[in-house]
């Protein structure tokens, strides 16, 4: 009988590293979600190009750089349309882009659909990022999405790394623990009651009008939808063959790596708002 392997360490080295790049990156993304406008359109426009330069990698390593440009660029065309405010165009634009992405493709991938999906699955999460922040109470719905997506992630990964404990799902991603994840969620709920508070205390903040359990049940889909986007792209990265999508992030690996599990919460809490817009949460 083979006896368990010993449990490892925390790594401190590595967690040290994580905060030295949220220090960079978290004011720079507050920055530009407060300011909106163009210069949150920027940032989205700068994520999309360097996520489809990360997806051309893994897809097409012989020839990366065509299929990034097809994919950037019709996730660009539609990004723009919905920060024009024009959504009724962006389903077929991602359709066409999708389509043409795969056509351009021809011969720098295994499968077409490769580089079409890189269409579909990078543009609507960031199109989700758009509408959410030009509504009214953007601002707040916004700040909200991350802060429960980077509390799911940063308390998964103590969590996970303190406790140990059964793994979440080994086949796709070895380090992923249930203690993690139920860590995780946990704070994804606080971080949402903690951000609806701060909209009900500052002036500078809209009121979401939630009441407390409501933001912690958001929370809580909000970090489900971020362990869900961080297993599914650990699905990707064993389909492809690769450990992380790049090493642009010091800690977290690429661009990919660290907004995976956001790409899957901002359709999930921009569904959220869409069902309070409706009324059908009043």
């Amino acid at each position: 009988m083979t006896s368990p392997s010993p449990a490892k360490r925390f790594n401190w080295i590595n967690l040290r590293v994580r905060v030295l790049s949220a220090t960079v990156l978290v004011p720079t993304v507050v920055a530009a979600v407060w300011f909106g406008g163009v210069w949150y359109l920027a940032l989205i426009a700068v994520c999309v190009a360097l996520l489809a330069r990360e997806w051309g990698m893994m897809s097409a390593p012989k020839a990366p750089i065509g299929v990034a440009l097809a994919i950037g660029a019709a996730s660009l065309v539609a990004l723009v349309a919905a920060f024009l405010g024009h959504y009724y165009l962006t389903g077929p634009l991602l359709v066409v882009g999708a389509i043409l992405a795969g056509l351009l493709a021809r011969g720098a991938v295994e499968r077409r659909a490769d580089a079409a999906y890189g269409v579909i699955y990078i543009a609507p999460s960031c199109i989700a990022l758009i509408w959410l922040r030009l509504l009214d109470a953007g601002l707040s719905w916004t700040l909200l999405l991350f802060a429960v997506t980077w509390f799911a992630d940063i308390f998964a990964f103590v969590a996970g790394s303190i406790l140990k404990g059964p793994k979440l799902w080994p086949k796709f991603s070895p380090n992923k623990t249930w203690s993690g994840f139920f860590g995780g969620l946990v704070a994804s709920s606080l971080a949402a009651i903690g951000i609806d508070a701060l909209a009900v205390g500052l002036p500078a903040l809209p009121d979401m009008n939630l009441t407390w359990p409501v933001a912690a049940l958001i929370g809580l889909l909000g970090g489900l939808a971020t362990m869900m986007g961080d297993l599914w792209e650990s699905m990707l990265k064993r389909r492809f063959g690769v450990k992380d999508s790049g090493d642009l992030i010091p800690g977290h690996g690429g661009m990919l790596d660290r907004v995976d599990g956001l790409m899957f919460a901002a359709i999930v809490i921009a569904g959220v708002r869409l069902i309070y817009l409706a009324g059908w949460a009043h």
